[in-house]
């Protein structure tokens, strides 16, 4: 028997799950696209049998695709974890949500568990031309608000992790080791600003974050991510120190605004399947300020970052250098 069933535990986030249930002597059994497609009832039914627990944590995270593959995959697809465990009779059920639910917009204020969502941020010409980076943001809006009415309707004992910006062994694709592997190639010039605030925490601490849900078995929505945020230029800048690189001066947003939409926009037209290098969605990022509370993780669950952004960025770096990609 499995007690505890990953979806997308060889992913980024997912692996570092994995690692660390089996740290703590857990019997988990991973599903991955190939044993199951999230989309396939029947299929996600059968892998979820003889568990007590299923943590869902894949989905289509991306800034680049179809809105129709995003909504089956995380809205068609949570759904179809969720009632493969009321008919397996499993109680408990984890799901990865975002923080990007509550928006990703420049805000000086801090966001928490009780802010209203927001997930549809409005790029210029949005109206006539979406940003996928949208996409992703609506479609675990959605996801989280079916899945809690579900769950309320069918009695499932839902925990909803929220994670910030994840940084850490293993990750490609989300903004750090693309940054880290442009500045050791020499780029001088790059996005970036000394003012806006940018929310993080290591792979490793939110794998813990997943634990401690576990073992608590509580209801309800938690932001996991690091006590405190630094500025979005402190991070890259310490990332480029570890790894012993330049780090490239920031460009103001008015100048590369234009020219991730123009890109974006060429994309789409000759129907490029491989994301750009820049959009709206990418730009924005590296410029506006977010934060988020996470006290009541700390109060509930019991979590508090463990490691130092120092730290997690050393061990980050490290990995690279000893696994030849830096």
């Amino acid at each position: 028997m499995h007690k505890i069933i990953i979806t997308g535990g060889t992913g980024f986030i997912g692996s570092h799950i994995v690692e660390y249930f089996r740290e703590m002597g857990e019997d988990i059994r991973t599903v991955t696209r190939q044993d199951a497609d999230l989309r396939n009832r029947d299929g996600i039914l059968k892998v979820c049998a003889d568990a007590d627990c299923v943590i869902h944590n894949a989905a289509m995270a991306s800034d680049w695709g179809r809105y129709e593959d995003f909504y089956e995959n995380n809205v068609t697809g949570t759904l179809n974890v969720l009632e493969a465990c009321v008919k397996n009779r499993i109680n408990h059920v984890i799901v990865a949500s975002s923080c990007s639910v509550y928006g990703e917009e420049d805000c000086s204020s801090v966001k928490d568990e009780n802010s209203p969502h927001n997930s549809h941020y409005t790029y210029f010409l949005d109206k006539a031309f979406p940003c996928a980076m949208n996409y992703y943001r609506d479609t675990k809006r959605i996801a989280k608000e079916k899945a809690i009415e579900f769950s309320r309707e069918n009695g499932l004992l839902l925990t909803l992790i929220e994670p910030v910006w994840v940084y850490g062994e293993r990750e490609f694709h989300t903004g750090f080791y693309e940054y880290l592997k442009a500045a050791r190639d020499g780029l001088p010039l790059c996005m970036g600003s000394k003012k806006n605030k940018f929310h993080v925490v290591y792979a490793r601490d939110l794998a813990r974050a997943y634990y401690l849900a576990y073992k608590k078995k509580v209801e309800g929505s938690f932001i996991i991510g690091n006590r405190q945020t630094a500025g979005m230029d402190e991070i890259f800048s310490l990332f480029c120190a570890e790894a012993g690189v330049r780090k490239p001066y920031n460009v103001p947003k008015l100048l590369m605004y234009p020219i991730g939409l123009a890109i974006e926009m060429l994309w789409t037209i000759i129907r490029v399947k491989k994301p750009p290098f820049m959009t709206r969605g990418r730009v924005n990022i590296f410029y506006d300020s977010v934060e988020y509370g996470v006290l009541k993780a700390k109060d509930i669950l019991g979590f508090e970052s463990e490691y130092t952004l120092e730290q997690g960025i050393k061990n980050t770096v490290n990995w690279y250098k000893e696994m030849g990609y830096l």
